[in-house]
């Protein structure tokens, strides 16, 4: 269940001095990779550094980085049964993601790094998160319609949310390419908070502008964002470009627009391509890549997707599905220490793609069978493009199918 709110969070760090400095990123869309683009760029020039971010694709460790690697086993059990047990001798009552953030706290100060770069679980105002001490720079990312139920329901109610991350004296980089009355929203409650804000211009970005043939427009905006930050928080290295541009070129966000091999699992030879795109804004941009990359061979896209329950897919199926297309409807499973999320049936899935008025080759409803599901897709695709698509959770499962075949 999400319980936003600060009391218990602060009471399970209150014994944890938080001597690094964070860099906290807030945001609808884009926030991971802004957070991985600024990892990137800090590890180019060796600062010490960890990354909290969320949701874990594999396992709740994934969620911590230090330096290049995820932390290891041993140390986040360590760690975890230390906050786990803090929260039951004081009866706080945490969250799971209260115990995560909590851990990764914990797992950053024993490492000593320099640089904590932290993602915003939910929203940002009452997300655990925000817990922090020491933010040298903060940013908000894309900012769209996602967790209504917790946010609000317009875009600026959600975008009051988010600037919730805003410190005093500590500047704030935000994406530029938000609409007007959300960077109106943003500039009010910058100005009330103290807090310097820059919009970004990815167009007339250096950086951004040295990979303009490598990365897509969102990318692009991403690292514009990052790079700023990145200048402001650590001013000493902003003039390396080169060796910034070659570690952003670099970077690897998995299930972000990701082509990758699954013939492990159902001897396709061909790559398929894996996004998480959950939300409308984030469909946009897969299906702009989808146009780009793959509809423009003239060839029709076989899809497997699933959804988180309470979604919309609606408007995402609109964008991403044409006439000619196969899908697949499947249900991730769960989801280990997010016991809250569940996926949308499988048939109902199905049913909403229908009612979007798309002539469909074939369609398949794989219930929760997700091999059963990629298996059918590999064989109605034979060598055409394959995508997957609608639920971060789906793209977990077919990694943990990919560890499983490995074994």
């Amino acid at each position: 269940m999400v319980n936003l709110g600060l009391a218990r969070i602060t009471a399970l760090l209150k014994q944890t001095p938080q001597t690094w400095k964070a860099i906290h990123v807030a945001g609808t869309n884009g926030k991971g990779s802004i957070c991985a683009y600024l990892m990137a760029m800090l590890r180019a020039n060796q600062v010490s550094c960890g990354r909290f971010t969320s949701p874990h694709l594999i396992d709740p460790r994934d969620s911590i980085t230090i330096n290049d690697s995820a932390v290891s086993e041993s140390k986040f059990r360590y760690f975890e049964d230390l906050v786990k047990k803090r929260n039951e001798e004081e009866h706080l009552g945490a969250s799971e993601f209260e115990l995560l953030t909590a851990t990764a706290f914990e797992i950053f100060e024993s490492e000593k790094v320099d640089v904590g770069i932290i993602e915003v679980g939910l929203g940002g105002t009452l997300d655990a998160t925000n817990a922090l001490k020491h933010k040298c720079v903060t940013v908000i990312a894309k900012i769209g319609l996602d967790h209504q139920s917790f946010l609000g329901n317009t875009l600026e109610e959600i975008a009051l949310q988010k600037a919730g991350i805003m410190r005093k004296g500590v500047p704030c980089v935000v994406d530029g390419t938000n609409p007007p009355p959300v960077l109106d929203v943003l500039r009010k409650h910058a100005s009330e908070a103290g807090s310097e804000i820059l919009i970004t211009d990815f167009e007339s970005n250096v950086l951004s502008d040295k990979l303009r043939t490598n990365l897509e427009p969102h990318q692009r905006q991403n690292l514009a964002c990052a790079y700023e930050a990145f200048k402001l928080g650590f001013p000493q290295y902003a003039n390396s470009t080169d060796t910034l541009a070659s570690a952003a070129r670099d970077m690897v966000w998995p299930g972000r627009l990701q082509w990758l091999s699954i013939e492990k699992i159902t001897k396709r030879k061909e790559n398929v391509l894996l996004d998480g795109a959950h939300n409308p804004q984030s469909a946009e941009v897969l299906a702009a890549f989808v146009e780009k990359h793959i509809r423009s061979l003239n060839r029709p896209v076989t899809w497997v997707v699933a959804a988180t329950q309470g979604k919309d897919v609606s408007e995402m199926f609109k964008l991403l599905l044409r006439d000619g297309d196969s899908i697949a409807s499947v249900e991730f499973g769960p989801v280990e220490q997010m016991p809250w999320v569940n996926p949308t049936n499988s048939t109902k899935l199905l049913d909403a793609a229908k009612r979007c008025d798309i002539a469909f080759s074939s369609e398949f409803d794989a219930s929760t069978d997700v091999r059963s599901a990629l298996n059918w897709a590999s064989q109605t695709a034979s060598e055409g493009p394959l995508v997957i698509a609608g639920s971060l959770y789906l793209v977990s499962d077919i990694f943990k199918l990919l560890r499983s075949n490995e074994a």
